[in-house]
Formats: C-alpha cells, sequence, structure tokens
C-alpha cells in the first residue's frame, strides 16, 4: 500500500539566498533532526536542486554541496556552505548523498565515473543515496543492486550496509522554490521511512512506491498523464479560440466541469490568463519542453519494454520532439500551446 506523509509549512517573511523569492519551508530544530541524517550531500545545482538544497539548508542540516557549474556552487559557499570539487568528496564528507540530475548518463556518471561517489569501491561512507532525478527505472535497478553490494566504513545506527532510493519529484521550479514537491520512492521501505524527514522538507508529500526502480517508473507515468493533458488542453483552447470562443471563458468552463485538470486549473497554457505560471512569462523558469522530451522518451522505452500499447506517448513524444528541434527546447513545456497548435495570447482584462 502506498504511504503517504504530509508535512505543514511556516511562511518566510525573505529569503536573499540565491535570489529566490519568499517561500513557505519547515523549519526543524536541530535537535529533531535524527543524527544519521544531519550530514546530508547534494550534487547537482540546477533549477531544481538548488532550491531543493537551499530549504535542506533553512530546514538545519547541514549540507555540503557540489557541481560542475562553479558560478552556482559559489553562490553557495557565499552563503557559507561548504563546496567540494567532485562527488568522491561528498561521499567521504557526508552520512546521506542526494543527486538532482539532467539524466541516466550523468547519475551513471556521478556514482561510477572518476572521482565518483564510489571512487573508493565497495567500501562507503554515506549510509543512504538518493538519486531524485528523472532517469529510466533500469538504470535506477542498477545502481541499487551496485550499492546494495558494498559496505559501509562503519555502522550507522541499525545500518549495516548502504542502501539507495530512488526519489524523482513532481513539480515545477515554482514548487521546488516552495517545497511543495512530491516524491515517489522506491527501495528499502524501511529506508524510505527513516529518511522521511529530509523528504518533507524539501517536499509536500512523499509517496513509497515499491522496490528499488519503483520511484523511477511512477514519475516516467506521471508525466506522460501530465504531457499529454497539457496538449489536450492545449489543443482544445487552440480550437476554442479559432471558433470564437475565449481561453478565459474556456478556462472557466473547464476548471469547473469534467475537463477540469491541473493543466487547466494550476498551469494554463493561454497567455494571459494566469499569473504566476510560465505561460505569463513568456514560457520562462518552468519545466522546460527538452526535459519533457527526455521523460517521453523514457516513456516510450519502458512500454516497449513492457510490451504495451502507447500510441498517445508516441504523439506526445513526436510533438515535444519538434518543438525542440525548432528552437524552443528550454521553454516551457506548456509553450506547445503557441508554437505547435499556434494559440493566441489572451487579451488582458478578458
Amino acid at each position: 500500500m502506498a504511504i503517504c506523509r504530509l508535512r505543514s509549512l511556516v511562511p518566510l517573511s525573505k529569503c536573499r539566498s540565491l535570489g529566490l523569492q519568499s517561500f513557505p519551508i519547515r523549519r526543524f530544530a536541530s535537535s529533531r533532526i535524527p543524527s544519521l541524517l544531519e550530514n546530508v550531500g547534494f550534487i547537482g545545482l540546477g533549477n531544481m536542486g538548488s532550491r531543493m538544497a537551499n530549504n535542506l539548508i533553512k530546514a538545519g542540516y547541514r549540507v555540503t554541496v557540489q557541481d560542475i557549474n562553479s558560478d552556482v556552487a559559489t553562490k553557495f559557499s557565499q552563503m557559507g556552505v561548504p563546496i567540494v570539487k567532485t562527488p568522491y568528496e561528498v561521499a567521504e564528507a557526508c552520512d546521506v548523498v542526494i543527486t538532482m540530475l539532467p539524466s541516466s548518463s550523468h547519475v551513471i556518471d556521478v556514482y561510477t565515473g572518476p572521482n565518483g561517489l564510489l571512487q573508493a569501491g565497495k567500501v562507503l561512507r554515506p549510509w543512504l543515496l538518493i538519486d531524485s532525478s528523472s532517469i529510466d527505472p533500469q538504470s535506477s535497478r542498477s545502481l541499487s543492486a551496485t550499492i546494495s553490494n558494498c559496505l559501509l566504513k562503519e555502522k550507522k545506527g541499525d545500518w549495516k550496509t548502504p542502501v539507495k532510493l530512488d526519489a524523482p519529484v513532481s513539480g515545477s521550479v515554482i514548487a521546488a522554490e516552495a517545497g511543495t514537491l512530491t516524491f515517489m520512492v522506491g527501495g528499502s521501505e524501511e529506508a524510505f521511512l527513516a529518511a522521511e524527514s529530509l523528504f518533507l522538507s524539501m517536499g509536500k508529500s512523499a509517496i513509497y512506491c515499491g522496490g528499488a526502480g519503483s520511484g523511477s517508473a511512477a514519475k516516467i507515468c506521471n508525466n506522460l498523464a501530465l504531457a499529454v493533458s497539457m496538449l489536450g488542453i492545449s489543443e482544445a483552447l487552440a480550437l476554442g479560440q479559432s471558433l470564437g470562443v475565449s481561453a478565459s471563458t474556456l478556462t472557466k468552463i473547464f476548471n469547473c466541469s469534467s475537463a477540469h485538470c491541473w493543466s487547466s486549473a494550476s498551469y494554463n497554457p493561454v497567455p494571459g490568463v494566469m499569473e504566476g505560471v510560465p505561460s505569463s512569462r513568456d514560457y520562462h523558469g518552468g519545466f522546460a519542453s527538452k526535459l519533457m522530451a527526455k521523460d517521453l522518451n523514457l516513456a516510450v522505452e519502458s512500454a516497449k519494454q513492457a510490451g504495451c500499447k502507447y500510441p498517445l506517448t508516441s504523439q506526445a513524444q513526436e510533438i515535444y520532439r519538434e518543438l525542440c528541434n525548432g528552437g524552443h527546447e528550454t521553454e516551457d513545456f506548456s509553450c506547445a500551446f503557441r508554437h505547435y497548435y499556434s494559440g493566441l495570447d489572451e487579451p488582458r482584462g478578458q
């Protein structure tokens, strides 16, 4: 049965770190953080990772960071956060390591490449390794198996061997800032429960999905549904405009009828309909189309291996591939409304 833990949020009046806007996070007194979780290494300080690491710092964890981009690492250094040059150094300094990286190849390199987390061989200091990247389930399972064959330099509580969790997230940069991510976690249920406070310092919920690779599988399915939903809403809104019905009017109808969904009610793709979403910022600052295309590629490959039909996945994959090839790979995935369906901005005050 899925396990879900929710947290309460405490608003902050101000957050200057990394130039982030104010957002709610959960504060922990240092004495409330389990000793096994106090020293956390965070690798991958991109749009999502930097916000997640910042939330851990604000929650009272002792965080060490590493990223190949020295500029973003320097921002953390200016906050007084220790920075190191390699994943191996992170592993030597921390009891828990979290990775948030762009793709399977990046994750594998951070774990097994030169100066990687496993450079020391089969003896590790970290008892827990958490990968929050969106990667294929097969890679997640393979890395988990590799970690399970390692030993700890010294026993950590009741843990005699290290363990890995795959814990990708649902939520955009906005959710990462606000600390409202949802974690989908695969691996040891015992490790999931032990790391609960860590997840809930960065997100509103953490859902246990099953054994190794299950979190990665859940993320693929979630983003497949999200892509199809966004394309369906965009297609309907563009058609409505062509038939003389404004996007604002259709959105009101969708949101109180059977078409109600997140893509319409919380992340509307039409510029001018909703404030605070990427479409209101010329599709900047959200979930990049190239990342959605990557996740759809993973979904297609997983469907092939599972022997499942995937007509909608295939069509969505083609649309996002076309958007990326057209120069829109860094724009939010909701830009399909404008650049694929040729939808129009909503006049202000409509």
